[in-house]
């Protein structure tokens, strides 16, 4: 299985990095301690997390489930997107057409 999408990649990692950034604890998908992600200067952690949405994307299209720290994110392939909770309160759709 692969994602399909028709809007620019770049975009979709932007608008998947701003979603993963709401996740409180994605530091641990890297399995950072917190006192280790917030030595990190804003510009380092910026890399980390982008990063992280193209590992995101590249696991969405093996397995429509992925988990980075206590968030989730899914890949809908019906309606063309990826849905990333961030909290049971908090769920950024990503577009991807």
């Amino acid at each position: 299985m692969a994602i399909r999408y028709s809007r620019p990649y770049d975009e979709i990692l932007d608008e998947l990095s701003r979603a993963l950034e709401d996740i409180p604890d994605c530091y641990e998908t890297f399995e950072m301690t917190s006192e280790e992600w917030n030595e990190l200067e804003k510009p380092e952690r910026d890399v980390c997390i982008r990063t992280l949405a193209d590992d995101m994307f590249y696991v969405l299209g093996s397995s429509p489930h992925a988990d980075a720290g206590s968030g989730k994110l899914e890949y809908d392939k019906g309606r063309g997107i990826i849905k990333v909770t961030a909290s049971s309160q908090l769920v950024h759709v990503v577009p991807l057409k």
